[in-house]
């Protein structure tokens, strides 16, 4: 059995994740490192390795009952990761916990609920890209910015029937939630606005029910006639709004500038040779939208992985490495490439704590990059891809913006990057 080795101190700023990794592969498929505040965890970046985790009994994902450090008031209210710890949902329960509350959320997030969204999604698609083709062709345009985060942000607002009036402050949190660069300062005035505003709204819901998620989470029962409390429904309303739409934000961004950095790839498509499916499945590997995830809790002591983990030990799944294991891709993990056979990843989770939002998210995605580019056919990378900045963040896998010529470098009066 290996020794501990000295923590990997992760890097805030989330600069380059799969460099990140790699130096993390050289601890083996399972590294200690060091998170913000000086707080000790392990990462996860084998398969296999995660498969097994995602599946140990072993692991609790609830920090109130399994992580001493913050049962014993170590982890302070304004620890820079402290709203993935404090919120009461599916993520931060277990056994029959967690069961009751996706018990729930399946009742209000049915399939057909789901289906029936791809018209308005259409719609807003459209409207969109209507408000996109008015840029001056010399001008950039942050498809990040105005179509990525633009159409979760009004589908996932108009899902959970958030007032207009009151989306920014909705919003807001879930984008500071994944900064890994913040202050204790901010990090606590961000809890605090976020329930606030999440709270305002479940307030707002119980007064003014209508034909959203949010009513239908306070409509929904057991059979034995129990609800989700406001506290679980605020928690669960924080990760649909704030991890749900992140994700799909990422998602949509990297199989964008996968197209735009290739045209050979685009010209693939063009020819059918390849679908639009498996440019968001090889995103979905090669750049999952996840980076380290948070939080697991060992709840006994246990050899994984060639290490000791010890009772209370924390753990995060770094799902950006997992879908790059050479053991699972051999040696063109690191490539993209749309054309291979496997694409085995584990974005999406795995065992019970599998995401409920992958068919919404799929739909979308299917409906929003062939719109894209059959409206922008010539469409460029202002920058080569290499320049485009991360986001800030080492949970999520991101870049900070997308921008693009609308009609090509040649319509703007530039050459060709």
């Amino acid at each position: 059995m290996a020794e501990a080795v000295c923590p990997y101190a992760i890097d805030p700023q989330g600069t380059d994740t799969h460099a990140e990794t790699s130096r993390l592969r050289e601890q083996g498929p399972i590294a200690r490192v060091e998170l913000p505040g000086g707080v000790l965890a392990w990462s996860v970046h084998s398969y296999e390795l995660a498969k097994q985790i995602l599946l140990d009994e072993r692991f609790s994902k609830n920090p109130r009952r399994s992580w001493p450090a913050y049962m014993n008031g170590e982890i302070p209210r304004d620890w820079p990761m402290i709203s993935w710890v404090v919120m009461d949902n599916m993520a931060t329960h277990d056994g029959a916990d967690h069961a009751r509350l996706r018990r729930l959320l399946l009742k209000a997030f049915t399939t057909s609920r789901v289906e029936a969204m791809a018209p308005r999604i259409e719609v807003i698609v459209d409207k969109l890209l209507d408000e996109i083709a008015a840029t001056d062709p010399e001008q950039t345009v942050d498809l990040k910015l105005r179509y990525c985060q633009a159409l979760p942000a009004e589908l996932m607002c108009e899902l959970f029937g958030v007032p207009e009036e009151a989306r920014a402050d909705v919003l807001r949190g879930g984008h500071v939630n994944v900064d890994t660069r913040i202050t204790p300062e901010e990090a606590e005035a961000n809890v605090d606005q976020w329930e606030k505003a999440i709270a305002d709204l479940v307030a707002y819901k119980h007064a003014v029910p209508g034909d959203d998620l949010t009513s239908a989470l306070i409509a929904a029962k057991e059979e034995d006639g129990s609800h989700l409390s406001d506290s679980e429904l605020i928690g669960t309303l924080h990760l649909m709004l704030g991890a749900g739409s992140e994700t799909m934000v990422n998602s949509l961004t990297y199989a964008i500038i996968a197209v735009l950095d290739d045209p050979a790839l685009r010209e693939k498509l063009t020819l059918g040779e390849i679908g639009w499916e498996d440019i968001v499945e090889e995103t979905l590997r090669a750049e999952s939208p996840v980076a380290h995830l948070p939080f697991r809790f060992a709840t006994e002591e246990f050899e994984l992985g060639g290490v000791t983990i010890a009772k209370g030990d924390a753990v995060l799944v770094d799902y950006a490495g997992i879908g790059r294991d050479p053991a699972v891709h051999g040696e063109t993990a690191d490539v993209f490439d749309a054309t291979r056979a496997d694409k085995t990843h584990l974005t999406f989770g795995h065992g019970v704590h599998y995401c409920l939002g992958v068919r919404l998210a799929k739909v979308a995605t299917l409906i929003m990059l062939p719109a894209l580019f059959a409206r922008f056919p010539k469409a460029e990378l202002a920058v080569p891809r290499s320049e485009l900045e991360p986001q800030g963040s080492f949970i999520m896998n991101g870049r900070k913006n997308c921008p693009v010529y609308l009609g090509g470098r040649a319509a703007a009066g530039l050459q060709s990057v």
